[in-house]
């Protein structure tokens, strides 16, 4: 890929290999300077939860995917700019078709989104013929093209109780997502794909026990992606930690919880991102990460110096091809025809 020389001020933006876009901080000139281009390019700015705090600091709108890409659809403007990784941006296009989405990186991928693709889901589907797929909004619109019923993290229990009991049921990608939907429900026809989030699954329970140790007052919010969400119950089972202290909560949950608790300090067990969401929804409350090498390195791709040359240049456009949106647009709306749409991932 060609150096870019979009440039800001005395600043320019340069790619700078696997690391992404460097070159430009984001200070009040570069703050001032992205909104009137936004503006000027009739653009909204989407930022998913875990980017950068600059970057969730300059959106107009800060949220989970699927929420984000419900205000995409929404949205006056014709052009949505969504600082996340490539699978959300995706998701925008399915709810949007209309308008433009652009990605200020588009090589910001995600492990969790990459464990499954439609070749692999289509050798699943011929292994149990009769099965209802059930896929997390973590993957790929052709995997949504394949699935019969999206879910969230938070609607995902709901999603599967309302599938005939005597129906198989194909969960994916997501293993400890799955687990924790088949200790909800109890269900034992429910197969689980082997995919994780590496960030997430690197959360582990013995990170989890020294920290609750270490902070033995502290609620914890545990993401249902996590390594540690076994150990988390577990904890509580046990009693090392009051049950009612324990939380198992997608990204939306936990800042429902925050604004609510009564708690002094907070363990949070998800990519770190979250947590300027968390202090900036809750002030008073300490909140602290499980562990503080959470951080997805493919949503911190999207740079001050990336969201710049974005707005600029308007790369990078994001395409789903019409009969794959379609169908992956069936699976999600069947999804909100349930019931709730769920606090996204």
């Amino acid at each position: 890929m060609a150096t870019t020389t979009t440039r800001f001020g005395g600043n320019s933006a340069v790619f700078d290999g696997p690391t992404g876009y460097a070159g430009v901080e984001a200070g009040p000139e570069w703050a001032e300077e992205i909104l009137r281009l936004a503006k000027a390019k009739n653009a909204t700015i989407l930022a998913h939860n875990y980017q950068l705090p600059a970057i969730q600091d300059i959106a107009h709108h800060v949220g989970d995917s699927l929420a984000l890409s419900r205000i995409a659809a929404e949205a006056q403007e014709e052009t949505i700019v969504f600082c996340g990784v490539h699978f959300m941006a995706e998701t925008a296009k399915i709810l949007a078709p209309s308008k433009t989405v652009l990605i200020p990186d588009e090589r910001a991928g995600c492990s969790l989104a990459d464990s499954i693709d439609a070749a692999q889901l289509r050798e699943w589907k011929a292994e149990h013929p009769d099965a209802v797929v059930v896929s997390y909004v973590n993957t790929t619109a052709e995997v949504k093209g394949l699935t019969d019923i999206c879910c969230t993290s938070s609607n995902a229990v709901e999603v599967v109780e309302s599938i005939d009991p005597d129906r198989e049921v194909l969960f994916l990608p997501d293993q400890f997502l799955g687990a924790h939907v088949r200790r909800q429900t109890g269900r034992t026809n429910m197969h689980i794909w082997a995919g994780e989030c590496h960030v997430h699954a690197g959360i582990n329970g013995d990170e989890l026990t020294a920290r609750s140790q270490a902070y033995p007052d502290a609620e914890l919010y545990v993401h249902p992606e996590c390594g540690c969400a076994t150990s988390a119950l577990y904890l509580a089972g046990e009693g090392f930690v009051p049950e009612d202290r324990v939380k198992i909560l997608s990204t939306g949950g936990m800042l429902d919880a925050a604004r609510t608790t009564g708690a002094k300090q907070v363990l949070v067990a998800t990519e770190i991102g979250m947590l300027h969401q968390l202090r900036k929804a809750a002030p008073g409350v300490d909140f602290q990460a499980v562990n503080d090498r959470a951080s997805c390195p493919y949503m911190k791709m999207i740079t001050p110096a990336a969201l710049l040359r974005c707005l600029t240049e308007g790369k990078d456009e994001v395409h789903v091809d019409v009969a794959t949106a379609e169908r992956a647009r069936a699976s999600v709306e069947r999804m909100i025809a349930i019931g709730s749409p769920g606090g996204g991932e």
